[in-house]
């Protein structure tokens, strides 16, 4: 296995690496393990590339060691292998145990008790090392509990609008005609089609339709039912298609729980939980709580599912006219994720799509409020809550108007997710 460890840094340390620049912060020096995590395909491999392009120009390129433990050469390879590719490195290169060396482990998930190894390595050696995972065994709380408070972690998602723009080549300049007839162009791909890289920069429509449903493939076997031997095929299949196809949907498990069984589907409600909890590990669901006081209160209302993008709506959705509102609503889901961890929405006499503790800060979602009914009960419903919970921020987020009514902003989704960012 050395050899096969020099065979792979040597030929990395000739690679170039050509990337287009993420809107994410990460240290390339701090005193702590950096891990990223995220759904599969979406980008942790090349913001890799980004940080070593970024340290070449500083240190010594023989500093920098990246291993993907998905590649084919490593299959097979165990915890004890781990120990070879250190010594591989120190073999080449002797003298580099006296300077500060860069370790990029890809996909680490890959090998079992690899948290064994990166503890020993972090606490015995100078090194800064940096991690990615794409699945259940890379969790948040997973890696600070396996590291014990030597981590910082970074959730990593397909790409934002900006990042969008800028994978496109298109600039971003809201004061020029040309620019802007661009920007609404781009959103109308991005809207459907989502914003992992490989699209974003695929032209073919016919082969963005494949890369999409094998990324489905390989988050679903690897990620769920390899990993963990899921017997009742037919319910995640079933439970994936439909919050894909329904993205921003209200989740009442019990209510769920009985359409199943309608349907013939044998399972426990049990099994229900823990196939959401599976996808949810996975990254390619998540379930936003109302807002209440009590937990035990949040835990007995419905909770809204939202997908990790729109891209798996376009594949697995096959009716004749999109439902924009759904498509709109969870495009402002992933864009707050970005920044908090607390999303919740409202509801009392009326509803609220988001809210946002932190800041307190409320937005509602609608296509098309160019129905005067449809407009005031937005705003009605926006005004309830900035009355009632002493809000002042507030937004509507809408297709393409742009104003101001008794204190709520009014925005076209595309100038929301490309100009501002609310936790500011």
């Amino acid at each position: 296995m050395k050899e096969i460890f020099k065979i792979l840094i040597n030929d990395f340390f000739e690679k170039k690496l050509n990337v287009i620049k993420r809107d994410i912060d990460i240290p390339l020096s701090s005193n702590k393990i950096v891990s990223l995590v995220g759904v599969r395909r979406c980008g942790k491999t090349y913001i890799f590339y980004d940080l070593i392009n970024e340290l070449r120009e500083e240190v010594d390129t023989k500093n920098i060691v990246y291993i993907n433990f998905e590649d084919d050469r490593l299959g097979g390879i165990g915890s004890k292998n781990l120990n070879d590719l250190i010594e591989a490195y120190f073999e080449m290169y002797p003298h580099k145990r006296d300077e500060k060396v860069y370790l990029f482990f890809d996909e680490i998930q890959e090998v079992s008790g690899w948290e064994k190894f990166i503890r020993r390595v972090y606490d015995t050696l100078n090194v800064q090392i940096f991690i990615t995972g794409s699945s259940a065994k890379m969790l948040s709380k997973e890696i600070a509990s396996n590291l014990r408070g030597r981590t910082i972690t970074y959730e990593v998602y397909p790409l934002s609008f900006n990042e969008y723009l800028r994978f496109k080549n298109i600039e971003v300049n809201l004061y020029s005609s040309s620019s802007l007839s661009f920007i609404k162009n781009a959103f109308n791909s991005y809207l459907i089609e989502g914003g992992f890289p490989e699209i974003a920069l695929e032209e073919n429509d016919n082969l963005k339709s494949r890369i999409l449903r094998d990324y489905v493939d390989l988050i679903i076997y690897r990620d769920v039912i390899e990993r963990y031997n899921i017997k009742n095929l037919s319910l995640l299949k079933f439970l994936i298609r439909y919050f894909f196809s329904n993205p921003s949907t209200l989740i009442s498990f019990n209510k769920l729980y009985n359409e199943l069984k309608s349907q013939g589907f044998k399972l426990t409600k049990d099994t229900l939980y823990a196939y959401f909890s599976y996808l949810n590990d996975a990254f390619v669901l998540f379930l936003v709580p109302i807002f209440r006081n009590s937990i035990k209160e949040e835990l007995r209302n419905p909770k809204k599912g939202f997908i990790i993008d729109n891209g798996f709506n376009y594949i697995f959705d096959t009716s004749i006219s999109k439902e924009y509102s759904k498509l709109y609503e969870n495009l402002v889901f992933l864009h707050l994720k970005r920044d908090f961890n607390e999303i919740y929405y409202l509801k009392d006499n009326q509803e609220v799509d988001f809210y946002l503790p932190r800041t307190q800060t409320i937005i509602n979602v609608s296509y098309d409020i160019s129905n005067p009914s449809t407009l005031k009960r937005e705003i009605n419903a926006l005004k309830e809550f900035m009355n009632n919970k002493n809000i002042n921020k507030a937004y509507l987020i809408t297709n393409d108007e742009e104003k101001e009514i008794d204190g709520v902003k009014i925005l076209p989704l595309w100038k929301f997710i490309s100009d501002i960012r609310v936790n500011k």
